[in-house]
């Protein structure tokens, strides 16, 4: 009884994880292709604050690519593909910030109206992006986490667009350098933040779990919500 049970939720959990990945596919393309627009804009633009929200798309992608890559996978790829997403967010914070430096060196000011205009793209894709989540928010604590990273995406968005519209108003680097410099130390933390909780798992590897109903947070949240396993394990 308990292993007809446990072979249902498994059943139902990988028609929910294809679910999920179908959506994932959708917002990875979304974040992937404005990560390219918007470094792209910001660099040849001169506006750090572009550089400094690229981050915040080149971050999703890489959320989202990694949800894809751990949905069937332990806690060990896990913990290396965080590993991976830090890295390559400490290099990128980095570069930002130096280029920050080199334009308040040289004074350099952004062109305020395509800066605006690029910044409207963004937040059109951030808003896309948590549309397409939505409905998957409360499915399990890696979705939830997801859907929450691209709401909160939506504050940057508008930061660059208060930049954009200070830049125009003032004539001023200062805006636009402030608020890119700002996401970049943002992303420079999380990117920290992050090594640190993989390293200590990608070390201790996966560790198998006790049996069928204990292990993936999603079995178990379906299974105690169905009373199935549970109550079946205590009548056998």
């Amino acid at each position: 009884m308990m292993d007809s049970c446990c072979d249902d939720k498994e059943s139902e959990l990988a028609q929910l994880r294809g679910r999920q990945a179908r959506v994932l596919y959708i917002v990875l393309a979304i974040n992937a292709l404005m990560f390219v627009v918007e470094f792209s804009a910001g660099w040849i633009l001169n506006s750090t604050a572009l550089l400094g929200d690229s981050l915040d798309m080149f971050g999703d992608a890489l959320v989202y690519a990694i949800s894809l890559f751990v949905l069937h996978r332990g806690t060990r790829a896990r913990a290396g593909a965080a590993l991976l997403k830090s890295g390559f967010l400490l290099l990128f914070s980095l570069l930002i910030i130096a280029e920050a430096v080199r334009k308040s060196l040289l004074g350099v000011v952004p062109e305020a109206s395509w800066m605006g205009l690029i910044g409207f793209m963004a937040l059109a894709a951030n808003l896309s992006c948590l549309l397409l989540l939505y409905t998957h928010r409360s499915d399990d604590i890696n979705m939830s986490s997801t859907w929450l990273c691209s709401r909160n995406d939506v504050i940057a968005n508008l930061s660059v667009l208060a930049a954009a519209g200070l830049v125009m108003f003032t004539e001023s680097f200062w805006p636009d350098l402030i608020v890119g410099v700002c996401l970049a130390l943002l992303y420079l933390h999380s990117s920290v933040q992050v090594g640190r909780k993989a390293w200590p798992q990608w070390r201790r590897g996966d560790v198998p779990p006790a049996d069928c109903c204990v292990g993936e947070g999603e079995v178990q949240a379906q299974a105690s919500s169905a009373g199935c396993c549970g109550s079946s394990a205590k009548k056998s």
